[in-house]
C-alpha cells in the first residue's frame, strides 16, 4: 500500500490499484473521475481549481501549510481561498461567513493583502 501522487489518497492495495491489474488501459483515468456526480462533473469542468484544491491539501497533510486564523475577523475554523489557481500553495485564510462574502460580492470586499499563508 502507498499513496496515490496525483490525488494524494492513500491505495486500499487491491488487485485494482496495481499496474498489473490495469494492463488493458494503463492510461486511463482514476476511478473517482468515472463518476457521474455533480462533484466529479465540477472537478472536470474546473481542473485546475480541482488541482489547487489538492495541492492545498497534500501541503496541509505534510506539515508545508499551516491554516492561520481569518484574515478579517481572526477565527480559527477557515477556509483556503485561491486569488490565482496557477499559484496554488498562496492562499488567504477566510472563514466560511467572509469566504462565501468574498465569492458573493466580489474581490472588492476583502482586498489582496492581507496575511500571506505560503511557508518559506
Amino acid at each position: 500500500m502507498g499513496t496515490d501522487p496525483a490525488t494524494g489518497w492513500r491505495n486500499t492495495g487491491g488487485p485494482d490499484d496495481t499496474q498489473a491489474g490495469r494492463e488493458d488501459a494503463p492510461d486511463e483515468k482514476p476511478t473517482v473521475l468515472k463518476s457521474d456526480s455533480r462533484q466529479t462533473n465540477w472537478r472536470r469542468a474546473n481542473l485546475s481549481k480541482y488541482r489547487a484544491h489538492l495541492a492545498v491539501q497534500r501541503a496541509l497533510m505534510s506539515g508545508q501549510l499551516q491554516k492561520q486564523p481569518c484574515e478579517v475577523c481572526g477565527v480559527r475554523v477557515v477556509d483556503a481561498h485561491h486569488d490565482r489557481y496557477d499559484q496554488p500553495l498562496d492562499v488567504r485564510w477566510l472563514c466560511r461567513t467572509h469566504h462565501v462574502k468574498l465569492h458573493f460580492y466580489g474581490e472588492d470586499m476583502f482586498p489582496i493583502g492581507g496575511m500571506s499563508s505560503k511557508q518559506d
